[in-house]
């Protein structure tokens, strides 16, 4: 394997079609402001470097980086890549990765707005995100040990499972399929509208308006507070400890609950058959 050290490049593609090839403490960035640096690469391992070129590592697998930072001006640095490894690491730049496969992360500091669009098998392991609209329509996704500040986050997202994570969004799982979420903290306002078998277990959400317009939501020993006009059109299994502030129209199922500061049932075109139990209610 070729190893280059301690150089600078900023010339656009300039190292085009590399393989086989180790970087270490590298800077991309200078004048020329060059584009596409690594752009149809394969089999490179990236070791303690810096970033600031925009289109980084396009067309590019077998990627193993570490100890390296992608600064704010590494606009759209992963797209259509594969086979992707970051560990220790920070990825700063907008539209971080997009439409790639086969990724993993490890303790990364991620700050970029529309991360992760339209990727799928995504692993992500005791790692923070700060992101709008990050996994759009993405697939296959396993999280642990996230902490994630947000908004639109986890839209049109298919089979994914996220555990001892903090959560705080908003429009978060909107159109999401077969998504579990456990031991987590969720903060988000209109939590999962549209959802289709979601699924939460042991965790704490709070939040107004949350599970609306659901089908097949389950919640398994989970605590609400704050959440007002809860389950409204939504097909429900609920178990929850302690109080819901108010819950609307349930479509159908069966939510269980110490209290309920309110249970509106009016009718309308979709009249609600759910059951509804109070266990502190006389």
């Amino acid at each position: 394997m070729e190893r280059i050290e301690y150089k600078n490049f900023d010339l656009e593609r300039v190292l085009y079609n590399k393989s086989s090839l180790s970087l270490y403490k590298c800077k991309f960035e200078g004048p020329n402001d060059g584009e596409s640096p690594l752009k149809e690469c394969e089999d490179i391992v990236i070791d303690s470097c810096l970033f600031s070129l925009r289109y980084g590592l396009w067309h590019t697998s077998g990627i193993d980086i570490k100890d390296t930072v992608f600064d704010d001006k590494t606009r759209a640095t992963f797209w259509y890549s594969s086979n992707i490894k970051i560990s220790h690491s920070k990825l700063l730049g907008v539209k971080a990765i997009r439409e790639c496969s086969d990724i993993y992360l490890n303790c990364v500091e991620i700050n970029s707005s529309e991360f992760s669009w339209r990727s799928s098998n995504i692993e992500i392991i005791d790692s923070s995100l700060t992101s709008e609209y990050a996994f759009f329509e993405c697939s296959n996704i396993k999280i642990s040990g996230l902490v994630f500040n947000g908004k639109y986050s986890f839209q049109y997202v298919n089979d994914m499972v996220i555990k001892d994570s903090t959560l705080n969004t908003k429009d978060a799982f909107w159109h999401s399929n077969h998504v579990t979420i456990q031991d987590s903290n969720i903060k988000s306002e209109y939590l999962g509208w549209y959802s289709n078998n979601l699924t939460l277990i042991n965790c704490k959400i709070s939040g107004t308006q949350p599970f609306c317009y659901c089908k097949n939501l389950k919640l398994i020993n989970c605590t609400m507070t704050d959440c007002d006009l809860a389950f409204e059109y939504s097909s429900v299994e609920a178990s929850i400890i302690g109080s819901v502030k108010s819950i609307k129209n349930p479509l159908s199922g069966k939510i269980e609950a110490d209290d309920a500061g309110e249970v509106i049932i009016k009718d309308n075109k979709y009249p609600s058959k759910a059951k509804i139990i109070l266990r502190n209610k006389k």
